[in-house]
């Protein structure tokens, strides 16, 4: 975080904004497309520009609070994806706005200064943000930080915090190393810090924007976002990638891609037999986007691999194979995220089987002699005995 030196004792934003040259239509233009985004969840009743202009208000009062920063059991990929919000100059100054009292990563501080820099930091309210997974077997012993258990860590951390924010898969229920057998016996924060509410933003790692929105309305208001039933800010995870999909229509047409080198994966059609778990993930990527709004997986031909769902690694697995139709009556396409809860990878399952049995039936039946697509080794896509056989014959 550069020239923090430049913050001034009682500055708000605005203050910062007027001394830093950002102009007003820089600043306005940032506010209306954070309105845009945030507005997905119908946090403002209103129009979106009011939206916009209340959030400029708010935004331009806030004075800067203070963060410490925690990693746990984790890889620092959701932290690099922090790093990599888009940069207008108004927002890099949202991420220049937090005092940054801890970061491991980021501070310059190391050893029994950094300990001190936490200890002290750690007894004033502060916005507590955290990333990776909390090992409990064995006592913690499988992330230790200054000779203390992550767990020990966290709970200090969250005493004073006036919002927990869990960022990525690991820090909300423990992600890969959650997989089974969960060796280290991870487990997310949520699971730790029970006495207040812990946001969770789901993935693996989440996009940027999706972080940096939830922290500019922290930064506004006070307080955090609308959640499903999850955690989850609803503006992000409030409807599934299938919503939005732009292959959305070869799926209702029946036109699928059976292997990533045939005719209709070059015409950009379904990856949903090629094991994309959109229809079960509650996600942004297909309206925000990675990379300032470039692209995202199944835009650029590959299957979503549901990270942002729970326990995907063990859920959607093996990546490269379909989900099995699974047939539940009476739920409609269009449940939301509260609405499926954790239930999301079968509902939504099912309300796929129901939305486009007529011409999925006919198109697999005129498809079904073509040589079906090669399981890949890694990631865990193996051939089971007998899988082949149960679906020809559950087809027929």
């Amino acid at each position: 975080m550069k020239d923090l030196q430049q913050w001034r004792d009682g500055d708000s934003f605005g203050d910062l904004l007027k001394r830093r040259g950002v102009t007003r239509r820089e600043f306005l233009t940032f506010c209306g497309k954070m309105a845009a985004l945030i507005g997905v969840g119908g946090v403002f009743a209103g129009s979106r520009t009011a939206f916009a202009q209340e959030l400029a208000g708010r935004l331009e009062a806030a004075r800067r609070p203070s963060v410490v920063y925690l990693q746990l059991q984790e890889c620092t990929g959701c932290v690099e994806s922090l790093l990599r919000s888009a940069s207008t100059p108004v927002e890099e100054l949202v991420l220049e706005q937090i005092s940054l009292d801890y970061n491991e990563l980021l501070m310059a501080p190391s050893g029994e200064a950094a300990e001190q820099a936490l200890a002290s930091a750690q007894t004033k309210p502060h916005l507590l943000l955290v990333n990776g997974s909390v090992p409990l077997k064995d006592g913690g012993v499988y992330c230790t930080i200054g000779g203390r258990s992550a767990r020990d860590v966290l709970e200090r951390a969250a005493a004073n915090a006036t919002a927990v924010v869990a960022i990525g898969a690991c820090a909300e229920y423990g992600c890969v190393q959650a997989a089974s057998p969960n060796p280290t016996g991870a487990v997310g924060v949520a699971d730790v810090i029970r006495d207040r509410p812990v946001v969770n933003i789901s993935g693996c790692p989440p996009i940027a924007e999706t972080i940096s929105a939830t922290l500019t309305y922290f930064l506004a208001y006070g307080h955090t976002p609308p959640l499903d039933g999850l955690g989850r800010p609803l503006f992000a995870y409030g409807q599934r990638i299938h919503d939005k999909c732009p292959r959305r229509a070869s799926f209702d047409a029946g036109q699928f891609a059976e292997r990533f080198d045939d005719q209709n994966a070059r015409l950009g059609h379904c990856l949903y037999k090629l094991g994309c778990k959109g229809p079960a993930t509650f996600a942004p990527c297909a309206t925000i986007e990675w990379n300032d709004g470039v692209s995202f997986p199944i835009k650029a031909g590959h299957p979503c691999l549901g990270c942002t769902e729970r326990h995907f690694y063990d859920r959607m697995t093996p990546f490269y194979r379909r989900l099995p139709g699974i047939t539940v009556p009476g739920l409609g396409v269009e449940a939301t995220a509260n609405t499926i809860g954790v239930a999301a990878v079968a509902a939504s399952v099912a309300a796929v089987a129901v939305h486009s049995a007529a011409t999925v039936i006919a198109k697999h039946r005129a498809r079904r002699a073509e040589p079906e697509s090669l399981p890949l080794a890694v990631l865990g896509d193996r051939e089971e005995p007998g899988v082949k056989q149960k679906e020809k014959e559950k087809d027929s």
